[in-house]
């Protein structure tokens, strides 16, 4: 069933202004390779990216930031109360305002923001992949649906072949992340490294404790790579359905998160030495490549 749009609830312009504003800093403080490629979008669309990504960063942060695990159960359902306030048309926090502002403006469905709920919930409860399915669907809930988020705000046309294309490229990204964080998230006792193909190449919890970069992980690696790789080249498809206009934000994500990718491989796969990143004047110099070829596709 489909929840209905948020409620008109017509806060003041100084107060939807202030929400807005409070989401772009949260935005170039945070978002790192993301606050690059929103440059492209025209303003309002760029505006209401913003409150996507602070919306998603405050529910990663709901579970990475200190606490005991009931805390942290309970900034979860805090989030979904001022989920449920922002389509009711109640909402009275800066966040949460811009986002029923947004959301009613662009009908953005309230299940996609509950999606990314239970996603970030997931890492509380389940920290260990089977195989490539069970992390496919984490995946999805925690970077495909930001993307059937963003294709709303930015329009686009033959519905289901763009969702699919949406759906592709949120999933490389989340891989790529995945590939990048490996260290990261050991630390938080997670493994997002589908647990059959460890077994498969001989990789061993005990090798991502050591950092230690042995052949067997250097070929898993290359095989999350190749597969985040397939997932991109079939998430470019969504810029032909995407109006001009708004085509060089996704085509710069893809970039960007390609040369993460092209830095991993380059560094031996070793992502224990130091977090794999970009300069800012290689996210530019990227940027102004997708904004100058993403507009004249066909």
């Amino acid at each position: 069933m489909t929840t209905p749009l948020p409620t008109a609830s017509s806060p003041s312009p100084e107060a939807l202004a202030a929400a807005y504003e409070e989401c772009r800093r949260v935005t170039r403080r945070e978002a790192r390779n993301f606050y690059f490629a929103f440059l492209t979008l025209p303003a309002r669309q760029r505006r209401a990216i913003y409150v996507a990504y602070t919306f998603c960063r405050y529910c990663d942060d709901s579970v990475d930031a200190e606490g005991t695990h009931a805390e942290k159960l309970q900034r979860i359902e805090r989030l979904r109360d001022m989920l449920a306030a922002a389509y009711a048309g109640t909402a009275n926090q800066p966040l949460f305002i811009g986002l029923a502002d947004m959301a009613s403006t662009y009908g953005i469905p309230q299940e996609y923001f509950q999606e990314v709920l239970s996603g970030v919930e997931s890492d509380l409860v389940k920290t260990r992949f089977a195989n490539f399915e069970e992390l496919r669907g984490y995946c999805y809930q925690v970077a495909s649906v930001v993307g059937l988020i963003c294709i709303h705000i930015f329009g686009y046309r033959n519905g289901e072949e763009a969702r699919r294309g949406a759906i592709d490229l949120g999933l490389a990204m989340q891989l790529t992340n995945i590939c990048r964080d490996v260290l990261e998230d050991w630390e938080f006792g997670r493994v997002y490294l589908p647990q059959d193909e460890m077994l498969r190449f001989g990789v061993t919890e005990s090798d991502l404790g050591n950092r230690a970069v042995t052949d067997g992980f250097a070929n898993l690696m290359q095989f999350q790579i190749d597969r985040a790789r397939e997932y991109f080249a079939s998430g470019r498809g969504l810029l032909t359905y995407l109006p001009p206009r708004s085509r060089a934000c996704p085509a710069a994500l893809g970039l960007i998160y390609g040369e993460v990718l092209n830095k991993i491989e380059a560094a031996g796969y070793d992502v224990f030495r130091e977090r794999i990143s970009l300069s800012k004047g290689a996210k530019l110099g990227l940027m102004a490549r997708a904004w100058l070829t993403g507009p004249l596709m066909k």
